[in-house]
């Protein structure tokens, strides 16, 4: 399906021809369509805002999603758009440059929250929570304004490990970011479409591909984040035993509300002995 160079979406023009590369693209291709399907994204001819930073992991988004497209496997409109923040030395010029090359619909809005992160947050402080905070009020505004049913983001596997052991050792939660989400105002869905998509692939895809990437020079500039710190953990245990991250990864998708102890979401109190026998759940004594 995906081997035949002359069938393909310009933003894969150029791709590798090796079938080390085919292989990746099969399956960042194919995982992404797995999240769309098992959570429920798709409504059909409603309109997308893929949003676009310049960062590997959104380029392979917005490759993929045209591709699938392009196949007639997402029967829905896709728009590109670029938060431009202001943060100096940002090439403004390459998003745009690459988007009408690729004949990419697309909308550049320029928005300085750079200057307000910057007097807000004191010294020392880390930028991302009131970063993200600002970027996405911009980008749920732009959504409504362009006839968006959606806000499409590129977090991948690895964001969504990361968030879940951030939420874990910081917040005192068992949280993480979600595929599929409501904002507050419940008027936009929020998809992440690359959640069964792990980052090294982006990496290794963005790279082959040769797409202009931009590095964040704000948040990516600050040492000791704690989300670097939870990074650098997982990669010790990836390290030491290959393919941990997935296992970690299925557990979210296979949690058992009565093997945890929050009484919100099992009825503990009102457990009785013949439910617990008749349950396969019920843990061993030993």
């Amino acid at each position: 399906m995906f081997d035949n160079a002359d069938d393909i979406h310009p933003l894969f023009e150029g791709a590798p021809s090796s079938t080390e590369f085919k292989k990746l693209r099969k399956r960042i291709v194919r995982d992404t369509r797995e999240a769309i399907e098992q959570y429920g994204m798709v409504e059909r001819g409603a309109k997308w805002l893929v949003c676009l930073s310049g960062g590997k992991d959104s380029y392979t988004l917005l490759a993929v999603l045209h591709e699938l497209q392009w196949r007639g496997l997402l029967p829905v409109e896709l728009l590109a758009c670029n938060l431009d923040q202001g943060q100096p030395g940002f090439p403004a010029t390459v998003l745009p440059e690459f988007l009408e090359k690729m004949g990419v619909p697309h909308r550049i809005e320029y928005q300085d929250t750079y200057s307000v992160v910057m007097d807000k947050i004191p010294a020392g402080r880390t930028f991302c929570a009131l970063c993200s905070r600002l970027r996405r009020g911009h980008l749920y505004r732009i959504a409504r304004e362009e006839g968006c049913s959606a806000v499409v983001l590129g977090h991948h596997r690895d964001d969504i490990l990361e968030t879940f052991f951030m939420n874990l050792f910081h917040g005192g939660r068992l949280a993480t970011m979600p595929p599929k989400l409501v904002n507050e105002e419940g008027d936009l869905f929020l998809y992440r479409p690359l959640a069964h998509v792990a980052e090294a692939d982006c990496e290794r895809f963005a790279r082959a591909m040769n797409y202009p990437i931009i590095p964040c020079d704000l948040c990516g500039s600050q040492d000791g984040l704690q989300r670097q710190q939870v990074k650098q953990i997982l990669d010790g245990w990836e390290k030491n035993s290959p393919g941990r991250r997935q296992v970690m990864f299925r557990a979210l998708m296979n949690a058992r509300p009565s093997h945890l102890l929050d009484p919100k979401l099992f009825d503990f109190a009102g457990l009785t002995l013949s439910e617990a026998k008749e349950s396969d759940e019920t843990p061993s004594l030993r």
